[in-house]
């Protein structure tokens, strides 16, 4: 079934002035956030937050290390900034940590899929969540309840 929801070529259909086509509203909301989301991304400056991202994910990696813990993905080259997977250690329980994390210091980390079920969590260190403070409360957070 076709999706309407932020569909941009049938919305540039509608701007383009030529065709006509189904008329639907748009999800608005969803234009004021991109609209605020580019905003941001505009006013701190593409290189600057690409900076931001790599540096707060590498001091994250470095206490992952500090702590005795690893990432899946092992060269730092291959990365991506903005999602680490961390591999769980034997014997933990994925789902109870992440639990723990959430309940006790409102941090949300994600657990793997298929394979990778319990075996890592996927954390997310993207736009503002991509602090410095942000990554020191959850390593800070992981260390206790690990």
């Amino acid at each position: 079934m076709p999706n309407w929801y932020l569909d941009m070529t049938t919305l540039a259909n509608y701007w383009d002035g030529k065709t006509r086509s189904y008329h639907h509203t748009a999800p608005i909301n969803s234009m004021y956030a991109l609209r605020e989301g580019l905003r941001l991304v505009v006013e701190e400056g593409l290189n600057e937050r690409w900076a931001r991202h790599q540096a707060n994910a590498e001091l994250f990696w470095e206490g992952l290390e500090a702590m005795g813990l690893s990432c899946h993905v092992k060269d730092p080259a291959l990365r991506i900034p903005a999602l680490t997977t961390v591999s769980v250690p034997d014997g933990v329980d994925a789902k109870a940590v992440a639990g723990r994390l959430l309940n006790e210091y409102n941090i949300e980390v994600a657990g793997g899929f298929g394979q990778l079920a319990g075996k890592v969590w996927r954390v997310g260190l993207m736009g503002f969540n991509s602090r410095k403070e942000n990554v020191t409360m959850l390593l800070a957070a992981l260390k206790e309840i690990l």
